[in-house]
């Protein structure tokens, strides 16, 4: 990345100007986290890379954030996100994870190999959908699939206005028609399964081995991780890539409008049943069932809709009633603490 790149080479836009007072461009400098540790934020800035300073009750940041700091290199505010990647933290802890900010395009990395997987794809559309950002299906290692052009219309078929590309990371031929996602400004994001070729595919776009690239299991196509921080890279190109590690786990939550505009000819269906209320099941009137009886629409499409639209919902009530909870928790402390001292000036 350039020492001291133009806020214009970093992404900025209108949305971000819009929010600044006279003031705050006096009095702070405006950069944008390229890097995220535990241990804080690495920033960009039209003055060069800093280490920027956070308190304990700072604003969590993610890659990709633009945020306002002073001369101490402490932190001031975050400006507001264009769009916002976060799941459901892996595990069975109940807390949301950032993954990453201000995104232009989402490139949703799939192999054609036997890791290929309609359900996965979709679940990754709800995602990029909810955030409002625009998905672009890369389909990699067309070199060693026999039925690349079936299962590039299988993915089409899911959404006629998206962007699907099946290519071989390794070609360059293949890989300028990615070019136009990569321009001056723009901020391209990768996320997919380990073992796809994102790592490949990054090193091809960048213009060199930015990351290393580890081989599948021959028997299931699965691979090893090999990315394993969040960070923005300058492309040759112009545009800004942010590779994600490999999502394994990859849970939605409260992203409701994501998985309807996904299945948008679901939701339509379900428009036109007889009651309000139907469940699509042995209900009388039902569009969706009649549309599964006359194989207008597909069983698969159906259960995986069905299926994260009960997962979004069920983690995001968990995650509604955690913080309910912590809530409840912090007055209690605060109730407590309050007793103490006043107990103290009784003394």
């Amino acid at each position: 990345m350039n020492t001291k790149p133009t806020l214009a080479q970093l992404g900025w836009r209108p949305f971000f100007q819009q929010q600044l007072t006279l003031e705050e461009l006096t009095d702070f400098q405006i950069g944008r986290v390229v890097e995220q540790h535990r241990s804080g934020a690495i920033v960009m800035s039209e003055q060069g890379q800093v280490s920027l300073m956070q308190s304990p009750q700072s604003e969590r940041l993610c890659v990709g954030d633009w945020v306002l700091f002073d001369d101490n290199l402490k932190l001031h505010r975050l400006l507001d996100r264009q769009s916002l990647f976060e799941r459901k933290a892996p595990g069975s802890k109940l807390d949301t994870q950032l993954i990453a900010s201000n995104v232009d395009s989402l490139l949703v990395v799939c192999s054609l190999n036997n890791d290929f997987n309609l359900s996965r794809i979709e679940r990754y559309l709800a995602l990029a959908k909810d955030a409002e950002v625009e998905p672009v299906i890369v389909l990699t290692k067309e070199d060693q699939c026999g039925d690349a052009d079936e299962k590039r219309k299988q993915v089409q078929d899911l959404d006629p206005f998206m962007m699907v590309h099946a290519i071989n990371a390794l070609d360059p031929e293949h890989l300028k028609e990615l070019s136009g996602y990569c321009s001056l400004g723009k901020t391209l994001a990768l996320v997919g399964s380990s073992g796809v070729g994102k790592s490949t595919l990054v090193n091809g776009l960048m213009g060199f081995e930015a990351q290393l690239t580890a081989g599948i299991r021959e028997d299931d196509s699965k691979g090893r991780h090999t990315t394993t921080s969040r960070a923005l890279k300058w492309m040759p190109q112009g545009g800004l890539l942010m590779d994600t590690p490999g999502m394994r786990e990859l849970q939605l939550t409260d992203c409701e409008k994501g998985v309807n505009d996904t299945f948008s000819e679901i939701t339509e269906l379900a428009d036109q049943c007889r009651f309000a209320d139907c469940q699509h099941g042995s209900e009388p009137g039902c569009a969706i069932q009649a549309a599964l009886s006359e194989g207008t629409l597909a069983e698969r499409r159906f259960i995986s809709y069905q299926k994260l639209l009960r997962e979004q919902a069920f983690n995001g009530a968990t995650l509604a009633e955690k913080r309910t909870k912590d809530k409840a928790f912090g007055k209690m402390i605060s109730s407590i603490q309050n007793e103490s001292r006043q107990r103290k000036k009784g003394f």
